[in-house]
């Protein structure tokens, strides 16, 4: 198994920064990070007080597992049915599928976990000076390309 981190952020309606997260969490696989992901930022979410959420990630895998669209063959991961308890407290939370060139600011903060001397969350109460150009792309929905790879 590969060493992971994870890294995601809260903004509001408009896109303006609320807070960010980063974790390097040690050996584990990629789905395994994306689950811690989703589950620090949604309770993330519910302790900053927010009632209405629009959860994105790129795993259409991860999705479907906490929406129950993918059986299990045995136990649902611990990681899951914590997400899933989330899910079902007083609140609206919308979950759905994103390219991953569409979350790049996400993706830089798993990146920028990497860079940290512990394992414990770090919180950003406001974007580093090098996330903010992704951030202003992503705000001002500029289009991103979208490599596909053809065999022929």
């Amino acid at each position: 198994m590969a060493r992971h981190g994870y890294g995601g952020l809260l903004r509001d309606s408009d896109g303006r920064w609320i807070k960010g997260y980063s974790r390097k969490i040690g050996a584990c696989d990629a789905l395994q990070s994306k689950m811690w992901g989703m589950y620090l930022g949604l309770d993330l979410a519910r302790q900053q007080g927010i009632r209405q959420l629009h959860v994105e990630s790129d795993s259409k895998v991860l999705i479907d597992m906490v929406t129950k669209k993918n059986k299990f063959n045995g136990n649902i991961p611990t990681l899951v049915h914590r997400i899933r308890q989330l899910l079902k407290l007083n609140w609206q939370v919308h979950l759905s599928h994103t390219w991953r060139e569409e979350k790049r600011s996400a993706d830089w903060l798993a990146n920028f976990s990497y860079s940290l001397s512990f394992f414990n969350v770090h919180f950003l109460e406001s974007p580093p000076r090098e996330l903010q150009s992704l951030l202003f792309d992503n705000v001002s929905e500029a289009c991103m390309p979208r490599n596909i790879h053809l065999i022929l």
